[in-house]
């Protein structure tokens, strides 16, 4: 039973950091249409951002961490005015290459400043894990788990009762009424990629606390695709769910299947979850329907 909890315990510290990507990937998706296949990288780019504040420049992890969600936000918004901005209007499909090729482009701008080498935040938090019961919880995963509860209770917040929350809403719900109310939407696209990359960074900044930082990192948002899936794509809840479903669910498999099969379940389990979903629910479990009449 123990191993059990622990496996769950991990989990949800995993799958909260999915929900915090796939937030990222809803929003840009709900306000623009766009499947950001750059997350993964977003991510990595914050956590060495962060690692550069705080082991290079010795700010103070606290600041660093801050300074960082500064540089991502404004960083977001130059991904948007720079590459996103000039293909509104063309192909989904040429977008879709655009984030391909944008994620290729930050790997390797990351790989030529940092290396490819596994790097380390200095300790920050206490090694010794805390006793509940007779399970042992490290502290960067109760950090982990706070911090991202505090995130997403902030952003849920801020899209029900700021003007720019709602503002976002509206242009997520339908482009040309938000339009003729007066709504600047490219701001809006804007402001999509600015808050993607900053909850990319702060789940950069807490796997790279627990498993330190090299290129490997981006493979986490791959590993979104089955949250916003499972979540439906245009779900903000939807997402938040489905991610601490997967994280929990993927390290039931690594903990149980993959003793008994030599190991590879934990990477697996999230995609058979995923197709299993688009077979009974290909809109998700919180996803809109399109219906369409000919």
């Amino acid at each position: 039973m123990d191993f059990f909890l622990q496996l769950v315990i991990t989990g949800i510290v995993i799958g909260s950091i999915y929900s915090l990507l796939a937030l990222g990937f809803t929003l840009i998706y709900k306000a623009t249409g766009v499947v950001n296949f750059a997350q993964g990288e977003l991510l990595l780019v914050g956590a060495y951002i962060c690692l550069q504040f705080t082991v290079g420049y010795k700010v103070p992890f606290i600041f660093s961490f801050l300074l960082t969600l500064i540089f991502m936000f404004f960083f977001g918004f130059l991904i948007e005015k720079i590459f996103l901005r000039k293909m509104i209007g063309e192909p989904i499909i040429s977008i879709i290459m655009l984030t391909i090729g944008l994620s290729s482009v930050l790997k390797s701008v990351v790989q030529l400043f940092w290396g490819t080498s596994t790097r380390t935040f200095p300790q920050i938090f206490p090694e010794e894990p805390i006793a509940v019961m007779d399970l042992q919880i490290s502290y960067v995963y109760l950090a982990s788990i706070v911090a991202v509860a505090v995130f997403l209770l902030l952003f849920t917040v801020f899209f029900k009762k700021t003007r720019v929350g709602v503002a976002m809403r509206a242009v997520a719900s339908d482009q040309q009424a938000a339009l003729s109310m007066g709504i600047n939407v490219k701001r809006i696209f804007a402001l999509s990629w600015a808050i993607a990359a900053i909850v990319s960074t702060v789940g950069g900044v807490f796997l790279g606390n627990i498993n330190g930082i090299n290129t490997s990192l981006s493979h986490f948002g791959l590993m979104v695709f089955p949250v916003v899936i499972l979540g439906g794509l245009d779900s903000i809840g939807g997402a938040i769910i489905a991610g601490l479903i997967i994280g929990v669910l993927e390290n039931l498999a690594g903990g149980y299947i993959d003793p008994l099969i030599g190991g590879g379940a934990k990477d697996v389990f999230p995609f058979v979850v995923m197709i299993l979903v688009m077979m009974i629910r290909p809109y998700g479990l919180f996803g809109t329907a399109d219906v369409e009449k000919v």
